[in-house]
């Protein structure tokens, strides 16, 4: 798959060694001379270790690589001792990776090992509000419909959606709200035209949206899809689209998704006429094959 990672100019690194430190995943060592990442497995792609290099060896590239471990990462940070484990969960949590915050939460209560007192409790909710860099848009969070009557109409059809962002650009595929999930992947377009989207196809689902004609990177959204159904255990995939021939494209950028994920995961296709009507409907069932 292709995804965010280091790369270290050799002919710019002196082995000095600051980037060690910053890098307590352990996805980079000094090899003769040189910084050097020993493992796709380690590297997040955060780039914590950017900013330790006073020789700017170190930039981020997207590339083909193995997908990061959190489970694995952690194996070798508990060995480390507390401060590392502290250092690991604050990277993590600034970076607004919640999922791989909470999968590593998950792992120090496995091994029965203490909790560090600030991430006690932790979840999307917990630090939505208090995370330092990033795009607001982005931070993760559970959503609680509302379902109040509106202001103006005196009653207000209930939102369904429970999660966000949406948008597939800023979505984490590793988020645990994803886990289990019933998925529905909607072009933008869709909600917009079928007054009862929120009723007939989000309730109780997870969403994601986005553009097939007009947004850029369809390959890095073939991938991030792909990683969700490989890793989270996804029940179902609702793919819903316009009428329009450009918005066919959704359904083969699921249908990719799925064949790289290696997933056998039952998928139903629905057209949405430009009036709003249900156009068509298909159920599908792809076996997977990893690429």
């Amino acid at each position: 798959m292709k995804r965010q990672i280091i790369n270290i100019d050799d002919t710019l690194c002196d082995g000095c060694g600051n980037c060690v430190p910053g890098c307590p995943e352990g996805a980079l060592q000094i090899i003769d001379g040189k910084a050097r990442l020993v493992s796709d497995l380690f590297c997040d792609g955060l780039g914590a270790c950017i900013g330790e290099c006073p020789q700017g060896a170190i930039t981020v590239i997207e590339r083909e690589a193995e997908p990061y471990s959190e489970r694995t990462v952690m194996e070798n940070i508990v060995r480390q001792g507390p401060g590392t484990i502290r250092a690991h969960l604050a990277h993590l949590r600034d970076h607004n990776e919640t999922g791989y915050l909470n999968e590593a939460i998950a792992v120090l209560r496995e091994k029965n090992i203490p909790v560090p007192e600030e991430f006690v409790g932790s979840d999307a909710k917990r630090f939505q509000a208090d995370i330092p860099c990033g795009c607001p848009s982005s931070h993760a969070r559970v959503v609680v419909p509302h379902k109040t009557a509106g202001v103006d109409s005196g009653y207000e059809a209930p939102s369904e959606l429970s999660q966000w962002p949406i948008q597939l650009h800023l979505v984490n595929p590793r988020n645990p709200y994803f886990a289990g999930a019933d998925l529905v992947v909607a072009a933008d377009c869709v909600a917009f035209s079928h007054g009862d989207f929120h009723r007939r196809f989000l309730k109780g689902k997870k969403l994601v949206i986005f553009c097939p004609k007009l947004d850029d990177g369809v390959d890095a959204y073939i991938d991030k899809l792909a990683e969700l159904f490989a890793t989270q255990g996804v029940r179902s995939v609702t793919a819903l689209h316009m009428e329009v021939p450009c918005c066919f494209g959704t359904v083969k950028i699921v249908q990719e998704a799925l064949r790289r994920s290696g997933a056998d995961i039952p998928f139903e296709e629905f057209t949405i006429g430009i009036d709003g009507a249900i156009q068509g409907r298909k159920e599908q069932r792809l076996a997977g094959a990893r690429a």
